[in-house]
């Protein structure tokens, strides 16, 4: 009997030694993709350039975006329906859903990591939960006058646990202190007609809006707020541009690139190039369509350019050193999102209608994997977690 038992405990010993430890999977190269079609996110790894999981139940994605924790493990993903989820990149589950309003179109986290936001369309105005729980914290209306509210865009972090948004009815830009995020403190300012989106400069210093209803972009200097916002390429514009506007651009897809700005110009085929000391246009890139995204490879050299409907299929790449469009390409149908991988050596497309991600090397401009999606639309990087304005 006694010899049984050892026998026994030693082959459950070897038996231990020779199972391999499930490894860990960090969080730094991971990858959320919004279906937009189906309710649906897939979770893939920007090393393997493999899917790892494919998670449902989120309700309306058709204009959803993510943030993510400063660790990188949990994504928050805000929905077109109103609708706040917390997602486990690790774990591939759901944490939890809030529906915390009818209407919404994004959100952003603190510089703590410690508030997530959401900016509504119904009712106007911002949300603030806690990072860790989604508890409601508090919320600031977008009443700009006695009972008129407005839709809310453009939302961004900045420093001081503050955040930045326009208000596109109100044409104001609002920036509302979450420091104490159960009592927020919020500065309004006028900006123009009809601010449709609104974005941080990556030092954090500047937030710019641009306006549909008018030539130019409003301008604010974060660090000197009382002088107020300012309007910047007053001769450029919505006003100037008659052409029909299919789909808005998207200045979060703007890039910054050998001092100079680049942005979509409303309407127009063109990429316009903005001095980043001055704020003066320096130029204007002929694209072969109505710019969405323009956006650059990590090390400023390339600027990847996609477009509104009907050239929604193409893609020019811009040479910063040349100052022109150096290759045009055509990878699939329904171009919607890019994403850049950390240090650049491939991009994500997002093609709609070809149900699928299309992984490009930016450095023979190739395709070099692809990854099935039904309906892919915003590609979200976790190395988003460690940058302002995102």
């Amino acid at each position: 009997m006694r010899r049984l038992l050892v026998l026994f405990f030693v082959t459950l010993l070897l038996g231990c030694a020779s199972t391999a430890p499930t490894a860990p999977r960090a969080t730094g190269d991971l990858a959320l993709i919004i279906e937009r079609a189906s309710g649906h996110v897939t979770l893939a790894s920007t090393t393997s350039r493999q899917p790892y999981a494919r998670i449902g139940g989120l309700g309306d994605l058709s204009h959803a975006s993510a943030v993510y924790s400063r660790d990188g493990r949990y994504a928050y993903v805000f929905g077109r329906d109103g609708a706040l989820s917390k997602i486990d990149m690790l774990e591939a589950r759901v944490v939890k859903r809030v529906v915390q309003s009818g209407n919404a179109i994004g959100g952003s986290i603190s510089q703590d990591g410690r508030i997530v936001v959401a900016q509504n369309y119904t009712p106007g105005g911002i949300k603030a939960f806690d990072a860790e729980t989604l508890e409601l914290l508090s919320e600031v209306p977008a009443e700009y006058a006695p009972g008129q509210f407005s839709k809310v865009v453009g939302l961004a972090d900045t420093a001081g646990n503050k955040f930045a948004y326009a208000l596109f009815e109100a044409g104001e830009i609002w920036v509302t202190d979450l420091s104490n995020p159960r009592q927020p403190q919020t500065q309004r300012f006028p900006a123009g007609k009809n601010p449709y989106d609104g974005l941080v400069t990556p030092d954090g210093r500047y937030f710019m809006a641009g306006l549909f209803g008018e030539d130019g972009i409003a301008l604010l200097d974060l660090w000197q707020t009382d002088r107020g916002a300012r309007k910047i390429l007053q001769n450029y514009g919505r006003g100037e541009a008659r052409l029909p506007v299919y789909k808005m651009p998207h200045l979060r897809g703007w890039t910054m690139a050998q001092g100079k700005v680049y942005l979509p110009a409303v309407g127009r085929h063109e990429v316009l190039v903005v001095d980043a000391t001055t704020w003066q246009e320096v130029g204007r890139i002929p694209v072969r369509g109505q710019p969405v995204f323009v956006m650059a490879r990590p090390d400023g050299r390339q600027i990847w350019v996609n477009f509104s409907f009907p050239d929604y299929s193409k893609i020019d790449v811009i040479d910063t050193l040349q100052g022109k469009v150096v290759s045009q390409l055509e990878p699939g149908k329904g171009i919607l999102h890019m994403e850049f991988t950390p240090r650049g050596e491939h991009v994500w497309l997002s093609a709609r209608d070809d149900h699928k991600i299309l992984i490009y090397s930016t450095e023979t401009l190739t395709q070099i994997g692809d990854i099935k999606a039904d309906a892919p639309s915003g590609i979200f990087f976790s190395s988003r977690a460690h940058r302002i304005g995102f």
